[in-house]
Parts: structure tokens; sequence; C-alpha cells
């Protein structure tokens, strides 16, 4: 299950606000040595607002494991503020109804077979929150690689905006977008075999829900 986190709902899942951001530290600055804002174990940046909405998987422990943030293109984000240039199909949004997805990722330590769990339930979650929230389309911009692995290999198609190139002096990325709808989401559904809902928002019974979901 992956669990719906803002500013406004974060006192009902305990630690992860912060776990999230120690989960990134992880993987970008230790693992893969990105030079980002960093502050006791955890990496944040500039798009990390009250707009934010962090999308979760959390272990027994409360422990974020998997992640990924949106935030809405009607104020600052990252693919118009650092990388313009990598998007030449349309003009840049700034609507309430597109958001842009960032900083996916997923505990390098898990077993495989958990983390691909883990990456279809995001997924489904992208879809599931952006339905109930009227967002029509998802954009971003991430390794060719990325894109294939979690996205398209879940089913869901993505439309690229540019060319492939080492924007800000890094390894290659390349700008997309993803339409919203619940064609798209019965199709990943499909493909992943995840067929029920996976998105947990607040407010709910914390202390149950845990006791439930690892009962013995």
């Amino acid at each position: 299950m992956i669990n719906c986190i803002t500013c406004r709902t974060a006192q009902y899942f305990g630690g992860a606000l912060s776990s999230q951001f120690r989960l990134r530290y992880r993987s970008f600055v230790d693992r893969q040595s990105w030079g980002l804002s960093v502050f006791d174990g955890m990496e944040y940046d500039c798009y990390d607002t009250p707009a934010a909405t962090y999308l979760v998987w959390q272990d027994e422990n409360r422990e974020v494991r998997g992640m990924s943030r949106l935030v809405p293109t009607d104020r600052p984000y990252m693919l118009r503020d650092l990388w313009p240039e990598s998007v030449e199909k349309i003009t840049l949004p700034a609507s309430l109804h597109i958001w842009e997805g960032s900083r996916f990722c997923i505990d390098k330590d898990l077993p495989q077979a958990l983390r691909r769990r883990i990456t279809a339930e995001i997924v489904c979650a992208y879809l599931e929150y952006a339905l109930a929230e009227n967002i029509e389309t998802i954009i971003g911009i991430m390794p060719p690689l990325i894109w294939r692995s979690v996205f398209i290999k879940s089913g869901w198609e993505v439309e690229f905006l540019g060319k492939a190139a080492a924007y800000g002096g890094g390894r290659k990325n390349i700008a997309g977008q993803m339409q919203v709808s619940e064609a798209a989401l019965h199709r990943v559904r499909e493909v992943t075999g995840i067929r029920h809902p996976v998105l947990i928002t607040a407010p709910f019974n914390t202390l149950q829900f845990y006791q439930e979901r690892f009962a013995e």
C-alpha cells in the first residue's frame, strides 16, 4: 500500500515525512553522489513546499523504503526552472491540472521482487491520486531507462517532449509526459496484476492499520 502524505496530513503517518528525506539522501547523495541540499542525513530542495505531495511505501517499522514526489505546475517546479530547454513539443505548463513527478526512488537494499512490487504500487498510486485530484497530466524529467523500467513497463504510455541530453552536466535525461485517465489506470492494473486500490490518505486509524497490515 502507498501512503499519500502532505504537510496537512503528515501527523497521521508517524515520521514518514522525515523518513522519505532520509531515503532520498541514501539514494541520491550516498549512492549517486548528486550535489544536492542536505541536512542531518536528509536530502531536500526548494520544491519541498506545502504544495508537495509524497507517495511513500513504509515497512513494518514505518521507515520509508520507496517514494516519489508530486508538485503542481502552477508554481515553481523543477523542469521549468532548471531544464526548460529539454521541452520542445509543448509549452511549459502552469496549471493545477498538470503536476510534475520527481525524486522517484526505492531502497536498493530490498529484495528485487519487493522492489518490483513497490514500483508497481507507486505507479498505480500516481494514477489513483491524479484521478482523485482532477490532475490530467504528469510531467517530469528522468533517464530514459527509468521511464522505460518504471512507467512504460507498468503499462503507462509516455510521450517524450524533447531529446535526451546531459541536462545539468550529469547523465542523460529526457523530459516526458503521461496522460491520466481511468483507461490508463485499468491498463496499469492489468499489466502489473495489482487489481485493488493502493492509495491510503488521511485521516484514518493509523495504529489499527499497521496492526492489521503486519499481523502474523
